[in-house]
């Protein structure tokens, strides 16, 4: 596992406590990237075990494979933008449906240096999370730092959501 530097081992320790709760419950995750550029996926994966709960992920950076890969729709892409809470509800949704995993979480954001607006400025990171019991959560958080800052806390944020589906199972 990737060590030595605090945000990342804080990183690594809830990837731990979540493939860890999951395992115990015979649970599977899969997750949706976007700004994360499949952060979440490298970490979870980091972890030794993590093949028996991790499916997997995809990594959808350009609207086209949000669509394609993901099922977003165009309507909602040119309603809301890529970096919406209903585009995240879409990918989350996507990824459950293609990996049939338990638990997934979808992340789409502005990390950043560029590409903010006034209404979505960087750090603007929208966050969607589904059980197949069909809880659904759907946050939208804003960020400080540079991008690497950004993508870290987007990683943590997404992580802590699951934890927290994970455990009303």
């Amino acid at each position: 596992m990737i060590s030595g530097i605090p945000e990342i081992e804080q990183l690594t320790a809830l990837c731990s406590e979540l493939i860890s709760d999951a395992s115990k419950k015979g649970l599977t995750i899969s997750t949706a990237e976007s700004c994360t550029g499949g952060m979440i996926a490298g970490f979870l994966t980091a972890v030794p075990g993590s093949s028996q709960v991790f499916l997997g992920g995809v990594v959808a950076y350009s609207n086209d494979l949000k669509m394609k890969a993901l099922g977003v729709s165009a309507d909602t892409l040119e309603n809301y933008g890529a970096v919406s809470a209903e585009t995240a509800l879409e990918m989350v949704r996507g990824v459950m449906e293609l990996t049939g995993a338990d638990l997934s979480a979808a992340v789409t954001g502005v990390a950043g240096p560029t590409g903010g607006s006034k209404e979505k400025p960087v750090g603007h990171v929208c966050f969607a999370v589904r059980s197949s019991h069909g809880q659904e959560q759907v946050i939208t958080c804003q960020f400080s730092g540079d991008r690497e800052q950004v993508r870290f806390e987007s990683v943590r944020k997404s992580l802590l959501l699951l934890r927290t589906l994970c455990s009303q199972f």
